[in-house]
């Protein structure tokens, strides 16, 4: 069982913060299930967003069409920078959302098995374009074709991409993740890991 399948809603969603992984109400969109309370969902993960352009290059990679929320995101963006966006960087969505991207998501073998393409963990994260997580700064309703705005930038140039390829494939990046105060404590602790053990 899995809860990666998420499927297009018409009606308004309530979104709000879950509490602490493994112990809170899992995913931020009320109805949605976070099957592996232990590594998924949380404050940190509470919403997960995936770019539809990237959705259409994937699904020209793969020889396929690639529905809205086939990757398991709750939004489905249109011209929204995602791989791009500030560890930290707030989102308005609709009228009361406001949501800030918090650390980019890592393929695990669920996801692996949903897909079902060979190689699939070793593809997606080489291409690193891992979508964002994002957490609940102030809880609202939600849409579809509600308007994302980006209201708020921090002051560094740590993007999802690069956090991505720091905790996977370039670990020589993880120094640059301490100036990304936003990042999750596991992040931070690994990067500042790195810093000492290269000392």
């Amino acid at each position: 069982m899995t809860g990666i399948d998420k499927r297009p809603v018409d009606g308004p969603v309530d979104v709000r913060a879950p509490g602490p992984r493994g112990s809170g109400l899992g995913g931020g969109l009320v109805g949605d299930r976070i099957l592996d309370g232990r590594n998924h969902g949380g404050d940190d993960q509470a919403v997960y967003a995936y770019a539809r352009e990237d959705l259409d290059e994937w699904g020209a990679l793969l020889g396929r069409e690639l529905s809205g929320g086939v990757f398991g995101e709750n939004l489905t963006t249109l011209g929204v920078e995602v791989t791009g966006a500030l560890i930290g960087e707030r989102w308005r969505v609709g009228p009361e959302l406001l949501l800030e991207v918090s650390v980019p998501r890592i393929p695990c073998n669920t996801f692996a098995h949903w897909m079902s393409e060979q190689g699939w963990i070793k593809r997606f994260t080489q291409r690193a374009v891992p979508g964002a997580y994002l957490r609940v700064v102030e809880p609202g309703q939600i849409r579809a074709g509600d308007v994302v705005e980006v209201v708020e930038r921090p002051d560094h140039d740590v993007t999802i991409g690069v956090t991505f390829r720091a905790l996977t494939l370039e670990p020589e990046l993880l120094p640059r993740l301490l100036s990304a105060d936003a990042l999750p404590e596991e992040a931070l602790a690994k990067a500042r890991r790195r810093v000492a053990a290269a000392r």
